[in-house]
């Protein structure tokens, strides 16, 4: 076993009566690595995490954090932080008194670095905790698991209820966590939210892990869309469509044609030379293109 790795699982499954809902799944996760856990609701991220957190029992298989059983709660849980989507404080507490209970409960906390976060996400910290609202919930989470000396982050949907300036907030924590050599699991829907922070990304589908690469290696697998304006007409690069590596050819008018690159540059741009082009656009897959791809689906 690779005991130097953040998180490791070997077959791990989960069964709900006759749904299973995560299928021998394999995964290691480096240390200091910002992983992104993709898949849509009901793929089986959630009950995943519960087993890393060991708040469910597998069916099949184990999880190790660092090299520790995830069952064996105490030994596992001096390894990590961990932020739900939904996030439950104790309501008679005020905010400072929720992270000064949080902080007792880890590995340690870095208190100055906590009280910049505080500041950072314009959290209210003497108000009491009944009084907040999902964000502010979710920030007292964020600020005190991005304090915390935990060598694995555990985010599960961490920015729900966040405006668009808390998230940017957030993304430049992720960065820093990652400086400090944090490992960062992420589990979201918001695909460009992972697109952002992460350098590898992991494809969840009814329990099963379909994918897993770097984003770089994910995009490559798929598609590149080629824009080509031309001063003149020129008909014969409709031929490009039978040149190795292309897809797809469109021609939109008589001055632009779009194609689908999935191989090398290389034959199509020696076509291009020979006719008077003005311009090429080439535009990378969206994670969300691909994560939509290996459902079958066609973003809007």
């Amino acid at each position: 076993m690779d005991t130097t790795a953040a998180l490791r699982t070997e077959h791990l499954s989960k069964r709900f009566g006759t749904t299973l809902a995560v299928d021998g799944l394999d995964l290691t996760v480096p240390a200091g690595e910002v992983f992104g856990f993709l898949g849509p609701n009901g793929a089986g991220k959630s009950t995943t995490i519960r087993m890393l957190l060991g708040l469910l029992r597998p069916t099949g298989g184990a999880a190790w954090i660092f090299g520790d059983r995830a069952d064996d709660v105490q030994r596992a849980h001096r390894h990590l932080a961990y932020v739900p989507a939904d996030v439950a404080l104790w309501p008679t507490l005020t905010g400072q008194e929720c992270l000064d209970l949080l902080a007792g409960v880890g590995p340690g906390t870095d208190l100055a670095y906590r009280d910049e976060l505080v500041g950072r996400f314009a959290l209210e910290p003497d108000r009491r905790a009944g009084t907040y609202s999902t964000g502010n919930r979710q920030k007292v989470a964020l600020v005190a698991a991005f304090a915390t000396r935990a060598p694995l982050l555990v985010l599960d949907e961490p920015t729900s209820g966040l405006d668009p300036l808390m998230e940017r907030e957030f993304r430049r924590c992720i960065a820093e966590a990652a400086d400090r050599g944090q490992t960062v699991f992420l589990s979201s829907h918001q695909l460009a939210e992972v697109d952002a922070v992460c350098t590898r990304v992991g494809i969840l589908r009814r329990g099963r892990l379909v994918e897993v690469a770097g984003l770089a290696e994910l995009r490559r697998l798929r598609r590149s869309e080629v824009v080509v304006d031309l001063a003149r007409p020129a008909p014969e690069l409709r031929r490009l469509a039978e040149l190795p590596g292309v897809a797809d050819v469109r021609e939109v008018s008589d001055l632009r044609l779009t194609l689908a690159l999935t191989g090398p540059p290389g034959p199509v741009l020696g076509a291009l030379a020979e006719a008077d082009v003005v311009r090429i656009d080439v535009r990378e897959p969206s994670l969300e293109e691909i994560f939509l791809d290996y459902y079958g689906e066609v973003p809007a």
